[in-house]
């Protein structure tokens, strides 16, 4: 008997906590992760200057198939998800490219772009590990820092428009949101560090009501809904949809190593490979939901990863129950007119701060390539080079065609393709000099 008992020992991510404990540790996980989807949102209105009710349907779809991923991920059921305590958020970089495709072309391109990746991510999840493989380190670390600079200039732009009537006053109500955002993350305790963002947002926003900045949006009612088709029928253009493809697969192979390292932090033994195949088959489903819906690209995040070291807490039906309050979150309109009223200053300051994490992640993985070498160095020049060109001066390409602008004008696709280009080529070239030399 006590064998069997021991037997059914349950392993902490699978273990079911008390309510109130439970409840807790999802809420933890909400009020760290809701400053991505709520950025996002606010990132593609201003750009692409959506009304009042567009803004609030795209929020309403953004936190909704935010929780449906995240209970995807977390219950793994029916092939979709790794079921591990994750949770699913708009990709950053994605946010980016699906502005950049929309503002080139419209935002119906943009969503049936959106709709193509998350269908060619179905479709690849059988090969998806081996495709990764051919993509070195040097190259995705080449890829996250011109997506990290790509994402801070976006989230800078913000900060001022070419309206603005007082950029004085814009300028440094940014600078308080990124100071406050600081200064919470070094001087709180522990636990509120983790919400230092939403924290900086407040504060940010509380000195913008007091230059005059700031002002609650009129709207009525309690209820919001998303809205199928936002921008219409769904263009479907194949070379529009190239960046976001290129994304994607570079997306697979973080959604990798995201899941060996989830699953090391919680204790999990997995199978990787049909695991992998779950987090990305889970990923493009709810990507798919999301394009229908006129949103970006969904990915799994990382971001709560370092939550449950600081908890403890290894279950997957916290985040699962997390997962269940950004549903509920999505329908609130309150939640809505208080995103959309918030300064451009703030918005932009908080996106530049958060995505500069991005950059250092980049940096961070540049150690783990051997730069001493010359093919390391020669790829990670050219790729960075090829990347940030169209970001630094974006009318480079001006004088080329509206399909070849958009591909040549994306910088994660011009550091993805450049930089594989020139690894081969330093491959085969070394190869090449090896041959030479043994004859």
């Amino acid at each position: 008997m006590a064998t069997e008992v021991k037997d059914r020992v349950v392993a902490p991510v699978d273990e079911v906590p008390p309510p109130g404990r439970a409840f807790l540790a999802a809420l933890q996980h909400l009020v760290v992760m809701i400053a991505m989807p709520l950025t996002s949102v606010l990132l593609i209105s201003r750009s692409l200057h959506l009304d009042d009710g567009d803004t609030r349907a795209l929020l309403c779809g953004a936190l909704l198939f935010s929780g449906i991923g995240t209970i995807f991920q977390s219950s793994g059921r029916y092939g979709l998800g790794a079921g591990l305590p994750f949770v699913m958020l708009p990709g950053g970089a994605a946010v980016v490219l699906f502005i950049q495709i929309a503002q080139t072309y419209n935002p119906a391109t943009a969503t049936g772009a959106v709709i193509i990746t998350a269908v060619a991510g179905i479709a690849l999840v059988p090969i998806a590990q081996r495709l990764v493989r051919f993509v070195p380190m040097v190259v995705i670390a080449s890829m996250i820092l011109v997506i990290g600079v790509n994402l801070v200039k976006v989230g800078a732009n913000l900060i001022t428009g070419a309206d603005d009537k007082h950029p004085l006053r814009s300028v440094a109500i940014a600078g308080v949101t990124i100071a406050a955002t600081i200064l919470a993350h070094r001087l709180l305790p522990t636990g509120w560090r983790r919400v230092s963002v939403l924290i900086g947002m407040g504060v940010g926003t509380a000195a913008a009501a007091a230059l005059g900045q700031f002002s609650l949006r009129p709207s009525s009612g309690v209820v919001q809904l998303p809205e199928p088709f936002l921008f219409g029928a769904p263009h479907f253009d194949l070379l529009a949809a190239v960046p976001l493809l290129v994304f994607s697969i570079g997306s697979m192979a973080e959604a990798t190593g995201q899941t060996v390292l989830n699953a090391k932090v919680v204790g999990a033994q997995i199978d990787t490979a049909p695991t992998v195949g779950r987090t990305i088959r889970g990923d493009a489903v709810t990507s798919l939901l999301s394009g229908i819906f006129g949103g970006p690209t969904m990915v799994t995040s990382g971001e709560n990863i370092g939550l449950i070291r600081l908890t403890g807490v290894r279950s997957r039906y916290v985040t699962a129950i997390t997962g269940v309050m950004l549903i509920l979150a999505a329908f609130l309109a309150p939640v809505g007119r208080i995103v959309n009223s918030l300064p451009g200053p703030v918005v932009g300051a908080t996106a530049a701060i958060v995505f500069a994490t991005i950059i250092v992640s980049a940096i961070s993985l540049f150690q783990q390539v051997d730069l001493d070498n010359d093919g390391a160095l020669l790829t990670a020049t050219a790729a960075i080079t090829a990347g940030l060109l169209p970001i630094l001066v974006p009318t480079l390409y001006r004088g080329f065609p509206a399909d070849l602008r958009l591909l040549l004008g994306s910088g994660v696709t011009m550091a993805a393709v450049v930089g594989v280009i020139v690894h081969l080529l330093c491959v085969l070239t070394r190869n090449r000099t090896k041959e030479q030399v043994n004859a």
